[in-house]
């Protein structure tokens, strides 16, 4: 066989390997994307818990890149912190060592089996779940081929002077080595799938034992370039989380690179098979990484913070959707978590109306009726945007949970809609009808209400994008909380009318109605925590939809 013919083969086995992956990853996202999400964000309230959710979600996903994409999502709004959000990409990486670890043993004869399963489950399983499922298990079956094939093209031409001369000038320096491998990861999008191609050669006795390290920390550090330059570039602080990878990663390379020929000779001394002594070095790598990197997080994140500042946008920009990306519309997971950070974009904007609302009644800002009605058309443009985005998703895609966080989103970007409306004509009754002067102790009870009810939708925001139930009970815990308190305010406001002062009875029916607009602004964020608690069918539930429908009927 010429080597031409041999180069073209390999190319071919390598593209089977990706579209293998490929196959493997889309499946997994659409059978369990909106699961591991949704457990990627209960994890990141400790660093430990989030390396071993990092690693865990990497492992199904097969990718890293989609790790760090959904963390990037997560920190990028400020709904978790950066420290755990870096945490699960340390795990991420111990995650993709894990899965070449697995994938190198060569159990390529259960491949056929897996071709044949996923098949009829693709073809003829019910649509949703196990159709997804049959999609994994071919991609599964092509990747465990296309190893096998790899391989055996690899070791009849291992020994061929030519192919031994052009590989010992490409892999003769350890430097050129990383560069090497780091370029084609980056181009590959998967170190996945440039490591299992060094485990090849490796067994056919392609490269040498440094080498082969060397080409190991550059498929390290091509797997973490990817993330850096997909990332929303709008604003810096979204780069904090790929950076912070990439920084460790390389650091970590740098330390080990002076010792590498050593490290060979340990190696293999201990180790007969190459192809082994390669994926140990890459999983005693990473887990030392980990371990290493937990210590450090701190720092790492004032670093960060310090280079990538966070940029303020004008309010008016708020009008131009900017995270409803249509290329994972196909992904219906993707799509949701898409959605979610436009919606989180809704929340900024009702959040800047209900600062406008005055604490002091009878004193409104005259200017705040206009600066509420351009808030209230940006806040209906981005509703519109999100409703039309979602629109677009194939019902038939949608496995039982996408189909429910859909009618979530979309229940809360209503949600939200209606409670722009309600400050809009809040704040529009507060300049006309402004009279009288107001009580101490009410300009206080308002003020406090205020603020709760600004604390809540901070509240509400985080629970939509992490799904975590004790943040959604912390929720509705605290839409009780503000009713008490709202019935309160009303109670001790009557009781000082007793005196008839007429002063106060001008402004009193005012700051009732504008007590009652604030607690049934407060509803509508709560219904996020009812729906991820799943109580859509309890009294409370049905006592929050009453407050809904109160609002708009007023």
């Amino acid at each position: 066989m010429t080597g031409s013919l041999v180069i073209l083969e390999l190319m071919g086995h390598v593209a089977l390997l990706l579209w293998g992956m490929r196959m493997v990853q889309g499946g997994i996202e659409k059978a369990f994307g909106s699961d591991l999400r949704r457990v990627l964000g209960r994890a990141l309230r400790n660093r430990l818990v989030a390396v071993a959710a990092g690693a865990g979600v990497t492992m199904l996903l097969q990718s890293s890149t989609a790790t760090v994409m959904m963390v990037t999502s997560f920190a990028a709004r400020g709904a978790v912190a950066l420290v755990p959000a870096l945490a699960v990409m340390l795990g991420a990486n111990v995650g993709t060592a894990l899965i070449v670890k697995a994938l190198s043993f060569d159990v390529s004869f259960i491949s056929p089996l897996l071709l044949l399963i996923g098949y009829v489950a693709f073809k003829r399983g019910p649509k949703g779940r196990v159709r997804h499922l049959g999609r994994v298990g071919i991609g599964l079956g092509l990747m465990l081929l296309a190893l096998h094939e790899l391989v055996q093209t690899i070791q009849p031409v291992s020994t061929a002077p030519a192919l031994r001369s052009i590989l010992d000038a490409i892999t003769g320096d350890p430097v050129l080595d990383i560069l090497l491998a780091a370029a084609l990861t980056f181009a590959a999008h998967s170190s996945v799938a440039v490591m299992l191609l060094l485990v090849g050669l490796a067994a056919g006795n392609v490269v040498t034992p440094t080498a082969g390290l060397a080409l190991v920390l550059g498929a390290n550090l091509g797997g973490a370039l990817p993330p850096v330059f997909e990332t929303n570039a709008a604003n810096p602080a979204n780069r904090r989380v790929p950076m912070g990878n990439l920084v460790f990663r390389a650091i970590g390379g740098i330390v080990v690179l002076p010792f590498l020929q050593p490290l060979a000779d340990i190696l293999q001394k201990h180790m007969a098979d190459p192809a082994s002594m390669l994926t140990n070095f890459h999983l005693a790598f990473n887990v030392m990484l980990a371990v290493a990197g937990v210590g450090l997080l701190g720092p790492t994140q004032a670093l960060l913070v310090k280079l990538f500042p966070e940029k303020i946008k004008p309010v008016g920009d708020a009008a131009r959707p900017l995270f409803l990306d249509k290329s994972v519309l196909e992904t219906p997971y993707l799509a949701l978590a898409s959605a979610a950070r436009e919606i989180l974009r809704m929340g900024d904007l009702v959040e800047a109306l209900l600062r406008l609302v005055p604490a002091d009644l009878a004193r409104p800002d005259k200017q705040a009726t206009s600066q509420a009605m351009r808030l209230g058309r940006e806040l209906d443009v981005l509703h519109e945007a999100v409703k039309a985005y979602l629109a677009r998703l194939e019902p038939s895609e949608l496995t039982d949970r996408d189909a429910s966080r859909l009618s979530d989103v979309i229940e809360f970007a209503v949600n939200l809609g209606h409670s722009g409306d309600i400050l809009e004509r809040c704040l529009e009754q507060i300049t006309r009808r402004a009279e009288g002067t107001i009580n101490a102790a009410d300009h206080a009870a308002l003020q406090t209400i205020q603020a709760e009810v600004a604390a809540d939708l901070r509240l509400a925001l985080s629970t939509l994008t992490t799904e975590d139930p004790r943040s959604a009970q912390e929720l509705v815990d605290a839409k009780r909380h503000l009713n008490e308190a709202e019935r309160g305010a009303a109670r001790d406001h009557l009781a000082r009318l007793g005196g008839a002062n007429p002063a106060l009875l001008g402004s009193s029916s005012l700051f009732l109605a504008t007590l009652r607009d604030l607690k049934l602004v407060n509803s509508h964020f709560a219904s996020i925590g009812y729906a991820v608690l799943g109580a859509e069918d309890t009294g409370a539930s049905r006592a929050l939809r009453e407050d809904a429908d109160k609002a708009s009927l007023v």
